[in-house]
């Protein structure tokens, strides 16, 4: 059985050149600075991004894809492929999700094998369950089997988050006015996270130094009762730091795989260039 994995381009996906060798086809956000709509990670990078921030000084906003671009897309894959994962960025923070599964509905008599999952997460997470999916499908694993044990992957998943900005939060609607003046006024950087797909502040701390402590105490803690085998760094543009950080981890966990990844342009909009995060799941015996 041949299969195609849908995702987004919140997913950290390293060369985009090689998805279609691997049978992965990622849909691009929307990224509207000011009247001009760019396609993520097509025409608009991270760097590039902040660069026209410092430039125009313009009102950044992102949208989902549209429900006619997912239905062109698994029309195209039905002719090709058996069945069709379709994994998301989590409903909480996008409308992407509601485009996919609306598409696969209208579709629903005549491309009727199309299963999208609500990833609950973002960027790296997200391409975790994507590789883990894949993994499954070399091992033999049945539609429905790889359906649920992504799902069940997905239960597993922790995702902690130190926001790089108040004021890009504040700016892309996800904190509101009376919040950010009080978190600017103390200099309080929270440190999120993502519960059930959802955004939900852990802690405040009153720098960065205090926020990477809480986050490794945090890792720590898991270790002691669940079965840890990898953890991702998540960063904004402040890549050195985000290896610095890795570097400690290492040390302090040498039987656990680390690895960096940027959080990607979508994100960057919402909680600034400075943003860093860590995240693992729970492994489990297959």
């Amino acid at each position: 059985m041949k299969i195609a994995w849908v995702t987004d381009s919140t997913a950290y996906i390293e060369d985009l050149s090689k998805c279609e060798e691997q049978d992965v086809y990622v849909v691009p956000m929307n990224i509207l600075i000011g009247e001009k709509e760019y396609k993520d990670g097509i025409d608009l990078s991270p760097q590039d991004l902040f660069e026209k921030l410092k430039e125009e000084g313009a009102e950044v906003k992102t949208s989902q894809p549209s429900i006619g671009t997912f239905k062109e897309l698994y029309e195209k894959l039905s002719g090709r492929y058996d069945h069709i994962f379709s994994i998301h960025v989590s409903s909480h923070f996008s409308g992407t999700m509601s485009s996919a599964y609306q598409a696969a509905e209208l579709l629903k008599d005549t491309v009727p094998s199309i299963t999208c999952i609500d990833s609950k997460t973002l960027t790296y997470p997200l391409t975790e369950l994507l590789e883990y999916g894949q993994s499954l499908h070399n091992e033999g694993a049945s539609i429905e089997d790889i359906k649920e044990s992504i799902e069940e992957k997905v239960k597993t998943r922790e995702v902690y988050v130190m926001v790089g900005s108040l004021e890009q939060l504040h700016k892309s609607g996800r904190m509101s006015g009376l919040s950010f003046f009080l978190g600017s006024m103390l200099k309080i950087k929270p440190i999120l996270a993502i519960s059930d797909g959802k955004l939900e502040v852990k802690e405040k701390v009153r720098n960065i130094n205090k926020g990477l402590d809480r986050m490794s105490g945090l890792l720590g803690d898991a270790t002691q009762h669940k079965n840890i085998r990898k953890v991702s760094i998540l960063h904004g543009l402040n890549h050195d730091e985000a290896l610095e950080w890795m570097k400690e981890l290492k040390a302090s966990h040498p039987q656990i795989e680390f690895g960096a990844y940027p959080l990607g342009a979508v994100i960057d909009v919402h909680a600034g260039a400075n943003t860093i995060g860590i995240s693992w799941s729970e492994e489990k015996n297959r």
